[in-house]
C-alpha cells in the first residue's frame, strides 16, 4: 500500500463483502479485500483492473459471475491437455467459479485473467491465464503478486513484465456517464 499511496476507501462496505461471500460460497482473502476496498474500482498502471463489490458500475460480484461463466463455457475437452489449467496444476475442483476451482479476481487490458484457486483451502494460490492458452501458477497472496507486478517482475508468465518508473498510476474508473 505504500507504493499505491493513501487508501481512498471510497466504497469500503463490510456488508457488501458479506453479501458477495454468501453469494459465491467462498471468502476472498483479506489482502485482496483490503486492496480492493482501499482503491477500487480502478485501473493500475494502465493495465490491471480491480472491481468493487459495493458499486453498481464495475461491480466485482457481477464481473466474477460473468467471467467465471465465460471460462466455464470453454470446450476444455477439445483443447490440448497442456492448455487446461485444471489438469496442468491439479486444481482441486474442475469447474470455474466453484468452491475450490478457479475464481476470477482481476484482469488486464492485455487479455490476462488472475484467478484465486482453493479459496477455502489452507494455502490458496493464484493462477494467471494469458488469454491465449498459457497459464502460470503463483504460490503467493494477492498483495505479494501485485507488489511483484509493480516492481517489474513477470507475473503473468515469461515476458509479461510491465514496469513503469516513478509513482504507480492509479486511474479511477468512471462511476457515471458524466465521468
Amino acid at each position: 500500500m505504500a507504493m499505491l499511496g493513501a487508501a481512498q476507501n471510497r466504497y469500503a462496505d463490510p456488508a457488501a463483502w458479506d453479501r458477495l461471500h454468501a453469494e459465491l460460497g467462498i471468502r476472498l482473502p483479506a489482502d485482496y479485500r483490503t486492496l480492493v476496498d482501499a482503491y477500487a474500482p480502478i485501473k493500475i498502471n494502465g493495465h490491471l483492473y480491480l472491481h468493487h463489490p459495493a458499486t453498481d458500475r464495475w461491480n466485482l460480484g457481477s464481473w466474477i459471475r460473468e467471467t467465471a461463466g465465460a471460462w466455464a463455457e470453454v470446450p476444455w475437452d477439445e483443447l490440448d491437455p497442456d492448455e487446461d489449467p485444471r489438469l496442468l496444476f491439479g486444481v482441486p475442483e474442475s469447474g470455474f467459479g466453484v468452491r475450490n476451482g478457479p475464481w476470477p479476481i482481476a484482469s488486464t487490458d492485455r487479455g490476462e485473467t488472475l484467478f484465486l484457486v482453493a479459496a477455502d483451502g489452507t494455502a490458496p494460490w493464484l493462477l494467471v491465464g494469458d488469454g491465449g492458452g498459457g497459464w502460470v501458477r503463483y504460490d503467493v497472496g494477492f498483495a505479494e503478486w501485485l507488489y511483484r507486478c509493480l516492481i517489474g517482475e513477470d507475473m503473468a508468465g515469461p515476458g509479461t513484465a510491465t514496469f513503469y518508473p516513478g509513482p504507480v498510476q492509479l486511474c479511477r474508473l468512471p462511476m457515471s456517464a458524466d465521468e
